[in-house]
């Protein structure tokens, strides 16, 4: 899954697309190094980012999900959102999949209207807000904590009809460095859910942060991790460097061969 970031202040690569050129670009690189789904965001889930309103969101996003679908009429467009009326919205025009950093916690019609929808949902754990999941590290046994989440979202999307669901356990949200690797650790008990696991650590602090070094420099770091977690079981890879990524998959591909 390669990412194309329309925020401004994303913390690897925001601001980085500024006209439909740019964008139509970049796209196309990820799909020719490989990549099987897009997923477009335009709201900043880094910690501590600014707050942006439904209505910027949806002028960020709509014509970028129409613009790409126009050009790449075969893409499958997975949106990175957490509001119900922005989903709604892409989906009409041509996106395929709902990508929920909240799990359904931050709107209340969320899983209304994708049950509704009838699309593929990513479901992931965050406790809090993008503004406040650093303060909510807290947890009595963190992958126990995490199932325990897990089942309960996952029986509430099943009442609202939602059937393919996908859970992304969120290295980076709501966690400590230290819990990022425990996760890491254990991420196969989360195979547990018999459900496909996304998982995006591409460029994040706990790689950037344990080498000492910076997002821009935290591509060999990304692609230990990506290889360890398709050793533990995830299914999709969420990255910046889609190259990198479908090269960690063929060699893993042929290992398990």
């Amino acid at each position: 899954m390669g990412i194309l970031n329309l925020t401004p202040d994303s913390f690897y690569d925001g601001g980085s697309y500024k006209n439909e050129s740019d964008i139509i670009t970049w796209v196309q690189s990820m799909l020719h190094a490989g990549a099987s789904f897009i997923d477009v965001g335009a709201y900043s889930s880094r910690p501590n980012a600014d707050h942006v309103s439904a209505s910027e969101e949806l002028a960020r996003i709509l014509p970028v999900v129409t613009l790409l679908i126009k050009t790449f009429p075969d893409l499958i467009l997975s949106v990175d959102t957490f509001r119900s009326n922005v989903a709604k919205s892409c989906i009409e025009a041509g996106a395929a999949i709902i990508n929920d950093i909240s799990a359904g916690q931050l709107d209340p019609l969320m899983l209304e209207t994708v049950g509704k929808l009838k699309v593929p949902y990513i479901m992931m754990h965050m406790l809090g807000t993008p503004q406040t999941m650093q303060q909510h590290t807290n947890y009595s046994d963190l992958i126990k904590d995490m199932l325990f989440y897990f089942s309960e979202r996952i029986a509430l999307a099943r009442q609202h009809g939602i059937i393919d669901i996908i859970v992304d356990p969120g290295f980076g949200f709501s966690k400590t460095l230290q819990q990022n690797f425990e996760l890491l650790n254990k991420l196969e008990l989360l195979n547990i859910t018999d459900l496909p696991v996304l998982v995006g650590a591409s460029r994040k602090s706990m790689i950037y942060k344990t080498l000492d070094n910076t997002p821009q420099e935290a591509l060999n770091g990304t692609t230990v991790i990506n290889t360890i977690c398709l050793e533990k079981g995830a299914s999709i890879l969420r990255v910046h460097d889609v190259k990198e990524a479908m090269e960690c998959i063929t060699l893993i591909n042929a290992l398990k061969k």
